[in-house]
This record gives structure tokens, sequence and C-alpha cells, in this order.
């Protein structure tokens, strides 16, 4: 069986990592090179970086932090914000990333899925997908989690896989920032639809909800960042509960 993953997310705006609560209210969180290499040298398994306000001229600093993020860690990273085409997709990976996320931009065009998929390989291609439960139903949004759309969660992730996608990140808008645990129930139903891995976010707060989305959530790994950030839980220290709550994770 595959080692469940521990994935620091940094949200990035300006050039410096933030943190918020329901997509909003955000804090400063720290130097992003700096915490991606702390990070790495703590055993987290991945990273990812998203590049919350990508403006063009944001992109171009982001693309500039990917290079030195590369410089610094040794451990695959995957990056999103503001990709929209295939040579947002060469820019990122050429800066030293390992896959891109995309969110909005696959919603507004999903073929961008299998474009992706079609040139540099499934693996590289991560879908995300912003969902709020509403009216018994999740409902993915645009934007971060400021438009609403007509898909739905199950349904959009079982187009992404058809169309290419690697993985899904699942982020619950409803759980995000609130530190009350995953949205379990949802990411089983996931896993138990989809053939490729599905990444838990939304909703860490204690070392609990980290085993609780592997178990009762059926995730492949568990992305968190504020308890992170803000060194409410350590990842040695996380790796080592989860390890003996009989969690295969690489310590």
């Amino acid at each position: 069986m595959l080692a469940k993953r521990i994935v620091p997310c940094l949200d990035i705006k300006d050039g410096t990592t933030v943190k918020g609560i329901n997509f909003v209210n955000f804090r400063d969180a720290g130097d992003p090179v700096e915490l991606g290499a702390q990070y790495s040298d703590q055993g987290a398994d991945e990273l990812v970086y998203l590049d919350i306000t990508a403006s063009h001229e944001g992109r171009k600093t982001f693309t500039e932090l990917v290079k030195k993020v590369a410089a610094r860690i040794s451990i695959p990273f995957t990056v999103g914000g503001g990709i929209n085409e295939l040579k947002d997709v060469d820019r990122l990976l050429s800066a030293g990333a390992d896959k891109v996320s995309i969110n909005s931009a696959a919603l507004r065009n999903p073929s961008l899925i299998n474009e992706i998929a079609a040139n540099f390989g499934s693996q590289v291609c991560v879908v995300a997908i912003d969902a709020n439960m509403e009216n018994n139903g999740w409902l993915c949004y645009l934007n971060g989690g400021r438009i609403p759309t007509d898909k739905q969660l199950f349904d959009w992730a079982k187009e992404a896989e058809d169309r290419g996608a690697g993985e899904i990140l699942f982020t619950s808008m409803t759980h995000d920032g609130v530190k009350t645990g995953y949205a379990n129930e949802a990411l089983a139903t996931l896993a138990d639809a989809l053939h490729i891995p599905v990444i838990a976010s939304g909703g860490a707060g204690k070392m609990e909800h980290f085993r609780d989305a592997f178990v009762l959530g059926k995730a492949d790994a568990a992305l968190a960042a504020s308890v992170f950030h803000f060194g409410e839980i350590g990842i040695g220290q996380l790796k080592d509960y989860l390890h003996h709550e009989g969690i295969n994770v690489r310590i």
C-alpha cells in the first residue's frame, strides 16, 4: 500500500505566505522559500504553492519564486494560480515545479486538462476543486471561492479524471481554516468513485483530523496550512502519531 502523504500548502500573495479562514481574512505566515525548506527538512512528502492573486505581474514574480523554491528543497512540489494555457505549465515546470494545479481555468475550459495530460503527462496535472456544501450538495466555485458554478463536486471530479487529471485536490470551503476536521464523508465518496489519488484539504486542526482523513475519508494525502505555518503541529510529530495509529507514512 502506498504511503499516505502529508502536504503543507503555502498560499502566496504579493510574494509572501498568507493564510485565511473560509477563503478570507488573510494574515502573514512568513517567507515561502524558507518555510518550504523547513517543511522539506521536517519530513513533508510534498509541498503545494498557490499564487492566490495571480495577476500578470504576479505571475512573473511567482515564476522567480518557483525557481528559488526548486533550488532549496528536495521534495516534489506543485504550483497553481493563473495557469490558463500550456505555456503557463511549461514556464512553471521549466522553473522547477513537479506538478501544476488548475482550478478555475479547468472549470472554464475543461479541455485544458486533456491538453496538459497529453503534452506533459497525467502525473503533472492536479485538478483542484473548491466546493461548498449547499442544499445537501457540494457546489464547485471559481476564482478562489468567489463565484459559484453549476458543477457538482462528484460529477466534476469524475470528468476531470476522465479527461486525464492525475490527482484531485478537494478543498471544502465549508471546513477551510475552521479546524474542525476534513470533509470525510465527501472525501470517501470521491475515493470510492475515482481511480486517481484524492488530496484532502480544508479543516485540519489537530492530529486526529489527519488520521480521520486517511481512515474515514480514504484520502491518499492530507494538505494543511495554518497548523504547520503557526507551529501548532510539527510534521515529524504528526507522522509519529500517524505511524502509531497504524497508518503507513514515510518516516
